[in-house]
């Protein structure tokens, strides 16, 4: 059996870089609450561990009640939670956030939230 991998890892980084879209799109809906997290704050996506005997949502919100004192805190904070192409959530975090978030069990990386832009095709390269 022959399998073409190429389609497969297209779509797996096409579908990442939707997720990642989403969650800055999102973003702009939460940013009055974000104004509570502190000024310094920037959107990061946090990779977990996929959760074995709770639902991601849920996970997600009690690894990030962890960091911020309460639920109701972690549900304002929390942007997007990712439950198919990839395990983990984003939220608006300070430096020091995501200090502390980067040592929870189950925390596999941190990265701030960027976009990326697609090329069309080779007359719109750059």
């Amino acid at each position: 059996m022959n399998i073409n991998i190429f389609p497969i890892l297209f779509c797996s980084i096409i579908a990442l870089c939707c997720l990642i879209q989403m969650a800055e799109s999102t973003d702009a809906t939460k940013s009055s609450s974000a104004a509570a997290a502190g000024t310094d704050a920037a959107v990061h996506i946090v990779y977990t561990e996929r959760p074995q005997d709770e639902q991601p949502e849920a996970y997600h919100i009690r690894t990030l009640s962890n960091v911020l004192g309460s639920e109701e805190a972690a549900k304002e904070a929390l942007i997007y939670s990712y439950k198919t192409a990839a395990s983990g959530f984003s939220a608006k975090l300070t430096p020091q956030q995501v200090a502390e978030i980067s040592k929870q069990p189950g925390v596999l990386q941190v990265v701030p939230s960027r976009t990326l832009q697609l090329h069309s095709g080779p007359g719109k390269l750059h």
